[in-house]
């Protein structure tokens, strides 16, 4: 009898911390949206600063990779189309979600990480602003004014991060597949210049 009563006491708290947890998360949740919308926001004008406002569209093919396209913004000046910003996450050495800035003539406008779990010192270099490549630039404003055409390979189109290069080739994968993607959208609805695999 007390195994029984021990148990079923075991089961209420069991319960009663599931409920607490479920309320605390409904509560949080939708603030924590709130946030990434507005960093994700932010990060739009950092990426294509030459733009004054962002559409975000759904009609776009997601094109073959393992990493997913969260989403993809038209960038406008005024009225007029300038380019593009990909929201992609994929594998680097762990996860990364990083957005990608392109205008109609296929160079990259900017990129920026939103979010990295890789490994602390090694990993975590490629969205540090302390880090800085031969050229003097952050890791990831190496990519700012690259032709998209010209590829993304670690070590040859740009500089990779020594003794990281996991992140690296991981990097180069997000935004190879984050500027075919809004390479191919923009080329079939806007006349930008396409951009091959």
């Amino acid at each position: 009898m007390k195994t029984i009563k021990l148990g079923l006491i075991l089961a209420a708290y069991a319960v009663a911390s599931c409920f607490c947890l479920a309320l605390i998360n409904n509560i949080t949740s939708p603030v924590i949206a709130k946030n990434k919308a507005g960093k994700v926001a932010d990060i739009l004008k950092v990426v294509f600063a030459d733009a004054d406002s962002f559409e975000q569209v759904s009609d776009f093919k997601t094109g073959e990779g393992a990493a997913v396209i969260d989403a993809l913004y038209i960038a406008k000046k005024g009225k007029n189309v300038s380019g593009a910003v990909t929201q992609i996450t994929g594998a680097t050495y762990d996860k990364a979600t990083i957005l990608v800035g392109q205008d109609l003539k296929g160079t990259v406008t900017g990129v920026q990480f939103l979010e990295l779990s890789d490994s602390p010192g090694f990993g975590q270099k490629a969205r540090d602003p302390a880090f800085k490549v031969s050229s003097g630039k952050t890791f990831y404003e190496q990519f700012t004014g690259k032709k998209v055409k010209d590829g993304f390979v670690p070590g040859a189109t740009f500089e990779a991060i020594s003794g990281s290069s996991i992140t690296s080739k991981g990097v180069a994968a997000l935004l190879s597949q984050a500027t075919i993607t809004a390479g191919t959208y923009l080329s079939e609805k806007y006349g930008g210049e396409a951009v091959g695999n």
